[in-house]
């Protein structure tokens, strides 16, 4: 199976949040994908949430990655050239800030962060299969035992190798 990835250099500057987000919708269209799927939603937010987290907690630039091909899931990659890992918070009521890692952790399949260099990458896939509840949509009745079980063990962030083609 083939993998196509793209990549996108981001400064160290709020501002390439929404030049990312803009990229990997444009991207994204072109592997298939359209604007108005929930896939394309849910991959958007993620790339938002992993880019901000770059950009405003290391302020170092960083490359955005995504991998399509890898079976049956979108992998989207954030890595940056700080060696410091991510810090998950629990924002509190009113916090405006401190929920990014819980939404990653909510949305994607499986996430997680490795070394690379003389910094990190924190990683997300999403799995594109048809038929499988995208976050929010209701879980069918009697599925739910089953489901929530696998869905808890899938959002255990375990680092994993970078696939490569």
């Amino acid at each position: 199976m083939q993998v196509l990835q793209v990549q996108l250099e981001v400064g160290p500057d709020p501002a390439e949040v929404g030049r990312a987000r803009r990229w990997a919708r444009s991207r994204l269209a072109g592997s298939g994908i359209g604007d108005d799927e929930p896939l394309a939603e849910t991959l958007v937010l993620l790339i938002s949430e992993l880019v901000t987290n770059a950009v405003v907690h290391t302020g170092c630039p960083a490359v955005l990655r995504m991998l399509f091909g890898a079976g049956d899931a979108v992998r989207v990659e954030v890595a940056d050239t700080s060696a410091r890992p991510p810090q998950p918070r629990h924002a509190q009521g009113g916090d405006t800030n401190g929920r990014g890692l819980e939404l990653v952790d909510g949305l994607a399949d499986r996430w997680g962060w490795q070394p690379e260099g003389s910094g990190k990458s924190i990683w997300c896939e999403v799995d594109r299969c048809a038929g499988a509840p995208m976050p929010g949509e209701a879980v069918p009745a009697g599925a739910a035992g089953a489901a929530g079980a696998a869905g808890a063990a899938a959002h255990t962030p375990v680092p994993t190798p970078v696939p490569t083609a």
